[in-house]
């Protein structure tokens, strides 16, 4: 179940703190209580923090090795030797080669430039460096984002002849190269460590020209929004300041990409530029995106942008058909460990970090997925937020080649042969290393919005929001809302809450939540939009948490999703006695975290089994998918459990839902139905609803005998009235309207629901 969590909790001494910091700042104490929980908590900090500059820029020569690389830099120009760069196919290295390419340009040295593709594998290689060898014969070889790990090519690099200066980010290796070395995660005076490789690369270019290498840092914010740093201290201004240069003189290069954006933002870079340089290297023509960079022809440009835009729609389609190949497999072999880890002959390598990221975002685990080629796997790990992949790697390095990255993603090499040896060793770490509240699918909250309109101004002033600054989110409690379709047949909702309004894009399966008596908690992000020269303050829906144990009509929602699943064929269920199931169900919890769901139609069922009290129960479908323990109340008709293990339906046949392989069991004894099957009944309530032909009674069975509440008999009573008139073709609600179907003779035994409920 999805949890909603505070991001910071004040003590009194905090709180007041806090004040005092609104108060100096003019500021609301939301805006202050949110700079004061991401480390601003002094006046001079949370001043620079909202005004990000290149003031606050580092000296490059406080890092380690900056001044032995400048030093030998300098002599390469005086003497005039051939210098190569090599680079990485990602957006970082790309960035990091173009920002290297043209600072030693005008620095006095052209550089040949080496971008590897994925095929080649991560870091450098020693193919690789007999190719530049071959082909320039370099007396220096600058490393761009890479080479931290390269101890050994570093070693044939010397005996070919040539210098090595590595400049990276990546985490350190136990032995670092034998070289002169540019890393800001190096013992040394530069007090910050979250660079990116551009940001490296950037650093090392204003050690050479100062301040020249101004007009270069729209090409290191790029890389930083693109490497998924932390968008705090020195990244932070170097994004500010690189999107402050695009908005007044983009880059043509940038522009082609950016195409026609209403804003530019970190966002829009991350969602739109840095996918298409990725694009070209995962389609394995990275060289196509460091062409554009350094290009300064017109149409070179467009055309190479072109040639970025079909790479990413191509990538897209690939990723979202690997996915759910990733998928199937996922759940045939069962997502139950502390990890996902899978393997394919024919995938891409340039797109399982991907597909890696999205697993990690549906299942809430550490995820690895590998590409065969023989009988060695290449690989990429992408983690959760809690926890850090680079350190578990580093502790199961027994069963890996050769891996490299950082704490939230990583590039693994494995042979075959260790490839569940290195699965159950990680799942093991994992297991001890970190509580369970780690791989919880987690909401990070700014707690509850006050002051609309002055809060929603001040956030723009905590731009650029990215890792580690993440955009504010709130929180609005509600139990029934105003929630319909924008439009007839939309998926996206509106609704309004404490006179907000809010969009729900690709909500409409939260709809029947949203619009029940449920308690209820909307996590939400707002801004103040300008249209026509009119401000409208709007707010977007991200999340909706229910209490699943709250509000009274919702009874009649959850009434009318069993009698829908009662007319569908049941599953084959092994039948156990309430005392056996609950000992069932405690050993099961017991063992795992993942892999059983516990089914019921009756809320107050699950209460019987005091092995589920622990489990907070959800209502119609569950909030994430990462197959938790879960018990869910009322599944919609479309529900999918197939990803579990096991089953367990609590009060009702085992049907309704896809249960897939899972194995699947039953109570003995189900919750009564609690209406009148008499056709005596029956024919009252058909009598009574020609009244209300024509008229609008809902969208669905319940919001219909909701509408139709003087006919005098219970709500559950019309809805089955309804669901078998339905079922048998005799009414039919469209667009929200009833019809009554006249002259039609049928068999209240033709209606499976009817049947189902008459034969309890």
């Amino acid at each position: 179940m999805r949890k909603i969590v505070r991001e910071y909790e004040f003590t009194p001494e905090e709180e007041r703190a806090v004040a005092r910091l609104a108060g100096e700042l003019g500021i609301t104490e939301t805006t202050a209580g949110i700079l004061y929980a991401r480390g601003n908590d002094t006046p001079e900090k949370a001043y620079e923090f909202l005004h990000p500059s290149r003031k606050h820029f580092l000296s490059p020569f406080l890092m380690r090795g900056m001044k032995e690389a400048t030093e030998l830099l300098a002599r390469a120009r005086e003497e005039e030797w051939r210098v190569a760069v090599f680079g990485d196919y990602d957006a970082d290295g790309i960035g990091a080669t173009a920002i290297a390419a043209r600072a030693l340009s005008r620095y006095g040295i052209e550089p040949y430039l080496y971008i590897p593709e994925r095929t080649d594998g991560y870091g450098m290689s020693v193919a690789a460096i007999d190719k530049i060898f071959d082909e320039f014969l370099p007396d220096l070889i600058i490393t761009v984002d890479c080479g931290i790990s390269n101890r050994r090519e570093v070693e044939y690099i010397k005996e070919q002849g040539a210098y090595v200066i590595v400049t990276d980010h990546h985490e350190l290796p136990d032995e670092l190269p034998d070289c002169i070395v540019v890393n800001p995660k190096l013992k040394d005076d530069y007090p910050y460590d979250n660079l990116c490789g551009a940001g490296v690369a950037f650093k090392l270019a204003c050690a050479l020209i100062g301040d020249r290498a101004m007009d270069l840092i729209d090409f290191a914010a790029l890389s930083t929004v693109a490497d998924s740093v932390p968008l705090l201290g020195e990244n932070r201004d170097i994004v500010a300041e690189g999107l402050n240069l695009m908005r007044k003189n983009c880059r043509p290069a940038l522009a082609a990409l950016l195409g026609k954006q209403n804003e530019l933002t970190a966002q829009t870079l991350a969602f739109t530029v840095a996918p298409r340089i990725n694009a070209a290297g995962r389609m394995g023509n990275a060289r196509a995106a460091l062409e554009m960079f350094l290009s300064e022809d017109a149409e070179t440009i467009a055309a190479l942008a072109k040639e970025l835009n079909e790479y990413n729609a191509t990538r897209q389609r690939y990723c979202d058909g690997l996915y759910e190949q990733a998928l199937r497999e996922v759940y045939a072999e069962g997502a139950y460990k502390n990890v996902v880890m899978l393997a394919g002959e024919n995938w891409n390598t340039g797109m399982v970090g991907i597909v890696a990221a999205r697993m990690v975002e549906q299942f809430s685990r550490p995820a690895l997925l590998f590409v065969k080629n023989g009988d060695m796997l290449r690989g990429s790990a992408r983690s959760v937020e809690n926890v850090n992949i680079f350190d578990a790697l580093k502790a199961c390095s027994q069963y890996i080649e050769e891996f490299g990255g950082h704490s939230q993603a990583a590039g693994v090499n494995v042979k075959a042969e260790n490839f569940e040896a290195l699965k159950n060793a990680l799942d093991e770490y994992l297991g001890s290393h970190y509580d369970r509240a780690d791989f919880s699918p987690a909401i990070p909250v700014s707690g509850e919005a006050k002051d609309f309109w002055r809060v929603a101004r001040e956030i723009d002033m905590l731009e650029p929001f990215g890792i580690g600054n993440r955009r504010p989110q709130f929180v609005l409690h509600a139990a029934e809302t105003d929630a319909a379709p924008v439009k007839p047949a939309s998926p996206h909702i509106s609704l309004s809450v404490d006179r907000l309004d809010l969009m729900c894009f690709n909500g409409s399966k939260n709809l029947k939540v949203l619009k029940s008596d449920l308690k209820k908690t909307i996590v939400f992000d707002y801004n103040v939009s300008s249209f026509r020269g009119k401000e409208y303050l709007k707010g977007f829906v991200r999340t909706v948490v229910c209490d699943g144990k709250s509000g009274v009509r919702v009874e009649e929602d959850m009434f009318e999703n069993r009698l829908l699943a009662a007319a569908l064929p049941a599953a084959s269920a092994e039948v156990m006695d309430r005392a056996a199931l609950d000992e069932f169900l405690s050993r099961r919890i017991a063992d795992s975290a993942y892999g059983l769901c516990a089914v019921c139609y009756d809320r107050s069922t699950a209460g019987k089994f005091p092995a589920l009290a622990d489990l907070e129960p959800e209502a119609f479908r569950l909030s994430s998918g990462n197959v938790e323990n879960a018990v869910l109340v009322a599944p919609d008709p479309d529900t999918d459990l197939s990803a579990y293990r096991e089953i367990v339906f609590l009060d009702s046949p085992a049907g309704g839902i896809e249960t897939g392989n899972a194995r699947v069991y039953r109570a003995d004894a189900g919750a009564p139905w609690g209406v009148d099957a008499s056709r005596e009944s029956l024919l009252g309530v058909f009598a009574a609803l020609k009244r209300y032909e024509g008229a609008f009674v809902g969208e669905t069975l319940a919001e219909a005998a909701r509408a139709m509440k003087d006919i005098p008999v219970p709500s559950v009573q019309r809805i089955f009235a309804l669901a078998v008139f339905r079922e048998l073709g005799l009414i039919e609600i469209r667009g929200g309207r009833l019809s009554v179907i006249r002259g039609k003779k049928t068999d209240l035994n033709d209606s499976a629901i009817y049947r189902a409920v008459k034969e309890a």
